[in-house]
């Protein structure tokens, strides 16, 4: 991973990221490829996975069946025919620790400030952070004298797992997000936009500007489904909330990524009055196989440059 990881495109320095991306999720490997311009949109694919393939931690392994993991990684990307090698892989939530920090300030020199973001992490992570590898961005002030620092932090040998698999796979690793950062990444909105992701066993909440983020929450989903849809539906009252609070509005509707699109995550929310809309339409144009509804936001996000 590299030091600074480019979400937020007017804010970031960083060279461009790969034309190629593929996300790995419970459901299968969804791979992209850019065509040409942003306009143009993207070719897609997918291979799916069988249940408990992959099994996203903090710890390793995450993908309890590799072999298939990978054969389904290069079927999907194989069929996209890209003369690219290199690509952005969009790992599970559950597998990268992503935090918004505040600093009264940061070092002018952008090598001194790993090492302040690392001994801030030291206390926040249920890991060791010395070998962990560590991206971040700074993202917009606000009104706030403080600086705010997006960072997302995971385990050693959990990224070589999943770099390790892309490698079999017959490609190279050039950039690395998080399901839900990635997804931010497809908000195609100049206004507040309060996003949910369900991302395997977990759901994570964020609510993004234009080159700032203000809540990123990931929760991991009890087992029962009765217990999760009521996680799930406290979870969006809480981010609903946080939203009115925080900028004085009230969220229009919810962008939602996720199995099932939003027509199958608005009767879960119960009484929770908010229009839903796929945060990706579907479809774009696909090779060999139909993604299925609400898995593209990851890809798009990804291929956003």
């Amino acid at each position: 991973m590299a030091n600074i990881f480019r979400v937020f495109g007017p804010n970031s320095a960083v060279t461009l990221r790969p034309r190629l991306a593929c996300e790995i999720l419970p459901e299968g490997i969804v791979a992209a490829r850019q065509q040409g311009s942003a306009e143009e949109g993207a070719l897609t694919t997918f291979a799916p996975l069988p249940a408990g393939a992959v099994a996203a931690a903090l710890h390793a392994p995450n993908l309890i069946d590799r072999q298939t993991v990978v054969a389904a990684m290069r079927k999907a990307l194989d069929e996209l025919e890209s003369r690219d090698r290199q690509l952005t892989l969009v790992v599970p939530d559950a597998a990268v620790r992503v935090l918004l920090l505040d600093f009264d300030t940061l070092p002018p020199k952008a090598a001194d400030v790993l090492p302040v973001i690392r001994f801030r992490l030291r206390k926040l992570v249920p890991f060791e952070v010395e070998s962990a590898s560590i991206s971040y961005q700074v993202v917009n002030t606000g009104e706030t004298a403080l600086v705010r620092v997006l960072v997302a932090v995971m385990p050693h040998d959990v990224l070589a797992e999943y770099e390790a698999v892309v490698r079999e796979a017959g490609y190279e690793p050039g950039a690395v997000l998080s399901s839900s950062l990635a997804a931010v990444a497809a908000v195609a909105s100049d206004e507040p936009a309060l996003i949910v992701n369900r991302n395997g066993n977990t759901v994570t909440t964020a609510i993004s500007l234009p080159g700032d983020l203000l809540l990123h929450r990931t929760l991991e989903l009890p087992a029962t489904d009765s217990e999760a849809m009521s996680e799930l539906q406290r979870t969006v009252s809480v981010a609903m909330a946080y939203f009115e609070d925080t900028l004085h509005i009230r969220p229009q509707s919810l962008f939602y990524a996720g199995p099932g699109g939003a027509a199958a995550f608005e009767p879960m929310l119960g009484d929770v009055q908010l229009p839903i809309q796929d945060l990706v339409a579907m479809p774009l144009t696909g090779i060999s196989s139909a993604v299925p509804k609400g898995l593209l936001s990851g890809v798009v996000g990804a291929l956003a440059n």
